[in-house]
């Protein structure tokens, strides 16, 4: 694979070529018919850039650009223009900030963030026309690769792009999921920042890279459904609807529209020969949970490279190849949550305010009172702020009647739990995992009653049950 010259984002003082494009800027203002997209900026740096992409089939056919603030923007959003009207749209997703730049003759540090800000554009207005009318020829042996900008998804990259022979049949996307004031843009996997990242990292392997952005999809389809479940007082998991209805279902279209036959992402599970779900070789990188609402279709098309894989050996893979990301921790947070906590997510964006209420015993005497439902879920004993002989923990919450309930071990436990929207993807289950990371339990699916062979702690309302046979996924609910 070829790679972008190391340190390439430190270039020259601008050259004639820069004072070319700043006086005589191509496509600016320039009305493209047809067009997608992509605008990167706005007032906390005083800089705007829109691009506008029109893509006819396997090609970017017009080009144009707006752009308000400094003349180093102006400059690279010509640059950009020149760079990929007319271009292939492999070519195009190959353009960066490193190319911009040397357009111009090369940037100051100083000036650097246009380029960057420009590529931000380009490359949501090139993910938006590809999915629009994106239509490259079917290639059975092209695969594209969901990049997170993570250890996990360039290992992934790196993987396929050696059984493509060198990568030419390996494209890579990055998803951008949410933007918000709030958000730690550097510890979220789908933030702005999160994508420029991913694509740097693409570009560094020689890889084409796609910005796809489902910003409107993600609040409506997880973050919407992940509010209004909290206000009922049921405990949501918004990753699994997210990998089951939202994320791999819009990159395998896209991936229609690239002629690619595959998706290859860094989660770490496998299927079977059947074309189940199975479980990964690494128990404690096991990610067949989160996945476990896709159907048998969309899961033919999925590769799972790490599969067989344990972390260490991950993370060998990446240092073998020079990556700085090889070291890079993993983010334990919610995409959406990364920097801003749930609580104050659920008051900014859902209108979950402290709404103090009683904590109740199962026979209903008041114990203490609770700052809101919306903050407790079954199973949870820590931040009750209740002194006890024995542990407590919640057993159950109301939100008609803003109670939290909360009992002794023994009262939460359970032998009985009831699911709604049941899927079974094959025959009968023999296990079942309630909540992710805890162990598989033995069991008995009747009609939407599963009937456990030991007693479960904490089954949430909400929360998904994933049903197993053996070591494959064969169907998934949700807790009633």
């Amino acid at each position: 694979m070829g790679r972008a010259p190391h340190g390439s984002r430190l270039v020259r003082v601008p050259d004639e070529r820069f004072e070319d494009h700043l006086s005589h800027p191509r496509g600016r203002g320039r009305v493209v018919e047809d067009a997608s997209h992509g605008a990167a900026g706005g007032a906390a740096c005083g800089d705007l850039v829109r691009v506008s992409l029109a893509v006819d089939g396997e090609r970017v056919v017009a080009a144009g650009f707006e752009a308000s603030g400094c003349g180093s923007l102006l400059a690279a959003g010509s640059a950009a223009v020149e760079l990929v009207e007319g271009a292939a749209l492999l070519a195009a997703a190959r353009i960066g900030s490193p190319q911009i730049a040397a357009e111009l003759g090369g940037l100051s540090a100083g000036k650097l963030h246009a380029a960057d800000l420009v590529s931000d554009a380009l490359h949501r207005a090139l993910g938006a026309a590809v999915r629009r009318s994106g239509a490259l020829a079917p290639d059975p042996a092209r695969t594209l690769v969901a990049m997170s900008g993570g250890v996990d998804s360039a290992a992934a990259a790196l993987l396929a792009a050696g059984e493509a022979g060198g990568g030419a049949n390996v494209a890579t996307v990055t998803l951008e999921l949410w933007a918000d004031v709030d958000n730690d843009g550097e510890r979220s996997c789908c933030s702005a920042a999160a994508v420029r990242g991913a694509r740097r990292l693409a570009h560094e392997l020689g890889l084409p890279h796609f910005t796809l952005d489902l910003r409107d999809e993600f609040r409506a389809g997880v973050v919407a459904p992940w509010l209004a479940e909290h206000a009922d007082g049921l405990t949501p998991n918004p990753c699994v609807r997210c990998n089951g209805h939202v994320r791999l279902d819009a990159m395998l279209g896209f991936a229609d529209r690239l002629g690619a036959a595959t998706l290859t992402t860094g989660h770490y599970a496998r299927r079977t020969d059947a074309g189940l779900l199975r479980l990964a070789v690494d128990p404690a990188k096991d990610q067949t949970y989160m996945l476990a609402a896709l159907g048998r279709d969309s899961l033919a098309r999925l590769r799972f490279p790490l599969g067989e894989r344990r972390k260490e050996e991950v993370r060998a893979i990446a240092r073998k190849a020079g990556l700085a990301v090889a070291g890079k921790p993993e983010s334990q947070d919610l995409c959406f949550l990364a920097g801003t906590g749930r609580e104050r997510f659920l008051a900014r964006h859902g209108g979950l305010r402290e709404r103090p209420g009683d904590i109740v015993d199962r026979g209903g005497r008041v114990l203490g009172r609770h700052r809101g439902h919306h903050g407790y879920t079954v199973g949870q004993r820590k931040g009750l702020g209740i002194a006890a002989a024995e542990a407590l923990y919640v057993v159950a919450t109301d939100a008609r009647t803003n109670t939290v309930t909360v009992g002794t071990r023994e009262e939460l436990a359970t032998r009985t739990v009831r699911v709604r929207g049941l899927r079974l993807h094959d025959a009968d289950p023999d296990a079942v995992q309630l909540r992710y990371h805890a162990p598989a339990l033995r069991c008995r699916l009747d009609g939407d009653q599963i009937h456990l062979d030991e007693p479960f702690d904490g089954a949430a309302p909400g929360q998904t049950a994933v049903f197993l046979r053996g070591d494959a996924i064969v169907g998934c609910a949700t807790i009633a």
